[in-house]
């Protein structure tokens, strides 16, 4: 991974703090607790380097855009939920992908995202103490 930097340690620490997809502007926020210099070029430029070296990969959202998390997880997909925001990881899958395609085809990955409401934002509205905030982080309470 070329030479060790305190930028690159700083974004390492966020990944490994942290079990769930992450967005840029997460990653640039929690690495500033850090390295409060750390930038949005530094973070793209980091991110390059450790996506080439296969310690993260990038997940494309349909809405959220590129989102980056560490590989070395099992086959898994994702419920974003649009009450709080939350973006959750839910293990395994229940697609068959082999049967899935046009004969010929060959498919060598997918990615599949549900949409919803969590199970703590779809409760009555009675017993909640306070709305949920949008965090930007998205996985607070990543489902695993």
């Amino acid at each position: 991974m070329n030479r060790k930097t305190s930028q690159r340690a700083a974004i390492v620490d966020v990944f490994r703090r942290t079990d769930h997809p992450l967005t840029v502007e997460a990653i640039l926020s929690d690495g500033r607790c850090a390295v409060s210099s750390l930038n949005r070029a530094t973070v793209y430029r980091n991110l390059r380097i450790l996506l080439a070296v296969g310690w993260l990969r990038k997940v494309s959202h349909p809405e959220l855009g590129p989102l980056y998390e560490r590989t070395g997880k099992d086959h898994h997909h994702h419920f974003h939920c649009r009450a709080c925001d939350r973006l959750y990881e839910i293990p395994g899958c229940a697609l068959d992908v082999s049967g899935s395609t046009p004969p010929g085809f060959q498919t060598e990955t997918h990615e599949v995202f549900l949409y919803g409401t969590c199970a703590s934002c779809a409760q009555p509205a009675m017993h909640h103490s306070a709305p949920h905030q949008r965090s930007g982080h998205y996985g607070d309470g990543v489902a695993s």
